[in-house]
């Protein structure tokens, strides 16, 4: 009989394929697994599957007592009530670096797009302005990327990905992390002294509370009128109510956001500014990306169904 895998959080049916050649898996919707399972179907759980961001704590862990395992199907797992795990001995893996290049890649897209105005030029032409040499105040000049002073926030995988990407536009990198990193950036030991520095703040680093809304209204202001946001990493790092505020009065130039405080994002305020770009969290979202998050995945469970350690062990 093949080992059980409970998928707590909602996957596409085509995700899940290469998992179901290898586990019995145990499919929630999402839903509450108590909602979609009996106590003797959890009883059998010895593994679960989630994405990293999804809250997932002690009530669920209550219902699966013979729980060991909690596979974490991307780089995150800021969800992942980490104390509570602990307590019940449980092993967290995750998928780190699998999804770092489509990330930096989707953080430069977001970036590019800001900073020429893809976005109001596509508008503009499709709208008919360009063949009726119609004026556009959101087709002035823009600055350009060659020479900009661009932070860093964060040198993991994703961040390094992005400082090298970055680079290549002929820009001037500098970063601040929790510690230095061996890489050819300079290193800013205070995220506020890089803010004051860069012209454009790409956000690369791990969501927790040390960095829950660090990007604040002070931030935003330090940041500048010319100063440009990107985020491609949790949207708990910044306050997003004080970052609607700051694009709205004109405190920073834009921003490019792949994540929000609240997903899936519903429509509001921020969506009607003419100064952002925003994607709906598809940084990872790539065929080669996927297979490599799927590996880490198939790694890490058929390791525990074995009974050997992880080989993508969250410490």
């Amino acid at each position: 009989m093949a080992d059980k895998v409970l998928v707590f959080s909602r996957f596409a049916k085509s995700m899940l394929a290469r998992f179901g050649e290898k586990f019995e898996l145990l499919e929630t919707g999402g839903k509450p697994a108590n909602e979609v399972f009996t106590a003797d179907q959890l009883g059998e759980v010895r593994a679960l599957m989630t994405m990293g961001a999804q809250p997932l704590g002690r009530e669920t862990f209550d219902l699966l007592p013979s729980l060991g395992a909690v596979v974490c199907y991307g780089t995150g797992y800021d969800g992942v009530d980490l104390k509570a795990a602990a307590e019940r001995g449980l092993v967290i893996g995750n998928s780190p670096a699998a999804n770092a290049s489509a990330v930096a890649d989707l953080a430069m897209t977001l970036l590019l797009a800001l900073m020429r105005r893809v976005i109001p030029a596509d508008a503009y032409l499709r709208s008919g302005g360009w063949s009726g040499a119609k004026p556009s105040p959101l087709l002035k000049p823009p600055r350009g990327m060659t020479g900009a002073k661009v932070g860093v926030y964060g040198m993991g995988e994703i961040g390094r990905k992005i400082a090298a990407r970055v680079a290549a536009f002929e820009t001037e990198v500098a970063y601040h992390s929790r510690s230095r990193h061996d890489v050819p950036y300079r290193y800013v030991g205070d995220l506020g002294e890089l803010v004051d520095w860069c012209d454009v703040l790409l956000i690369a680093v791990r969501a927790g509370p040390d960095t829950q809304r660090i990007i604040d209204a002070s931030m935003l202001k330090r940041l500048g009128r010319d100063g440009v946001l990107i985020n491609i990493s949790r949207g708990s790092v910044i306050d997003q109510p004080a970052l609607v505020a700051a694009l709205a009065d004109g405190t920073i130039a834009g921003a490019g956001l792949d994540v929000f405080e609240q997903e899936p994002y519903a429509p509001d305020a921020l969506s009607e500014l003419p100064n952002v770009v925003l994607t709906p969290h598809i940084g990872g979202h790539t065929l080669d990306a996927h297979v490599a998050m799927q590996d880490c995945v198939i790694a890490n469970l058929s390791a525990f169904f074995a009974g050997r350690e992880l080989p993508y062990k969250v410490e």
